[in-house]
């Protein structure tokens, strides 16, 4: 079997080795994948963060687990169809944003886990409801707001849960 690694792509304001991530690496070790985070520091332009990702990901020889938040998951999104893509892990994923919807883009044939705060006041829970719809995607709602850190432990059980079942499953080609 070749090599699994599971990449972080943090949101916008975010840190490649914020809370979160550092948590949810930690999950991601127990499983025996090895761990990258991308860094977007001063880097405001979604289509530069992309190439910056594909880049990592495609130095990277084995399947990979994408995990993305706000920001980060739409980044995600856009490369899983560019690069052998095992799953995605998204949290408050930026999708059908005002002025940017028809940039939202379509999973791959993968599974996909949405996790989404009931009380983001950034990223409106209903474009998490939507495109789970759309797409058949498995959705998770938590009384958080978008940060979703007052839930870290619910998110790194609910990651658990996603690679169990992802890893568990055979390897989709993009």
């Amino acid at each position: 079997m070749s090599q699994q690694y599971i990449v972080f792509s943090h949101g916008q304001d975010g840190d490649p080795w914020g809370t979160k991530i550092v948590a949810m690496a930690e999950v991601a070790k127990r499983h025996g994948l090895t761990v990258e985070s991308v860094d977007y520091r001063g880097m405001a332009d979604p289509a530069e963060r992309v190439v910056r990702l594909r880049e990592v990901c495609k130095k990277l020889p084995g399947e990979l687990l994408l995990v993305g938040s706000s920001l980060g998951a739409h980044v995600c999104t856009t490369v899983s169809t560019q690069v052998l893509t095992r799953g995605l892990y998204l949290l408050a994923p930026a999708f059908f944003m005002p002025g940017y919807e028809k940039y939202t883009p379509a999973p791959p044939a993968c599974p996909v886990d949405i996790v989404h705060g009931w009380n983001d006041d950034i990223v409106p829970v209903e474009n998490s409801i939507r495109y789970a719809r759309q797409y058949k995607c498995a959705l998770h709602i938590l009384d958080s707001d978008h940060r979703l850190t007052a839930n870290l432990t619910e998110v790194c059980a609910l990651l658990d849960q996603f690679l169990q079942r992802v890893l568990n499953d055979s390897p989709v080609r993009a």
